[in-house]
């Protein structure tokens, strides 16, 4: 199932939610463990919509029951690439659980730190956390949930992610005769 794509979004607001468990004492000393687990989330907001507009955005929302279902999204601007990728880029090697480092082939232009890229094999996406031009290692964060085998393609460009319902309740404010004014909070599901 995918999210409506029209209308459009007025605004996103993307979060990484790390696992952490820190405590600290009177003292001010602190311990911070990561217990390895990272997910997205996006608020998105639109304009005011008429009901023409809002039905069928809403009426996806329906469908997914809360939390229950999940779907995907390719966020707008975000989703591909900001440097000169092309080509179909695939893992050269087989790759662990818990890597960063990714050595990839078919590649030719560059990948810029901060782009978004998801793994044939995967529900979850990562962001390349360092330039990379060409064949080589590129660089993840977070570190791989699943293995990934030799040649799995990567996607670089309109990358899907799959994502659920942040909350069971979902609201909307009608503003005004026909004024429909709507957000959605939605989180990864891995």
């Amino acid at each position: 199932m995918s999210y409506p794509t029209d209308p459009e979004f007025a605004a996103i607001n993307v979060k990484s939610r790390a696992s952490n468990v820190m405590t600290e004492t009177r003292s001010g000393r602190r311990q911070v463990r990561s217990i390895g687990a990272q997910r997205w989330s996006f608020t998105a907001k639109y304009n005011q919509l008429k009901r023409t507009e809002f039905a069928p955005v809403y009426a996806f929302i329906m469908t997914l029951e809360g939390q229950l279902n999940t779907f995907t999204i390719v966020p707008p601007v975000i989703s591909s690439t900001s440097g000169t990728a092309t080509g179909t880029i695939l893992t050269n090697g087989a790759h662990s659980v818990g890597d960063t480092t990714i050595a990839i082939d078919g590649i030719t232009g560059t990948l810029k730190a901060g782009d978004f890229v998801k793994f044939a094999n995967h529900n979850k996406v990562y962001m390349v956390v360092s330039d990379r031009a060409g064949a080589g290692v590129m660089t993840i964060q977070p570190a791989l949930v699943e293995a990934v085998s030799d040649n799995t393609a990567i996607t670089y460009n309109d990358v899907p992610f799959t994502m659920r319902l942040d909350s069971d309740v979902q609201e909307f404010n009608l503003g005004g005769y026909d004024s429909y004014e709507y957000e959605v909070d939605m989180v990864e599901a891995l």
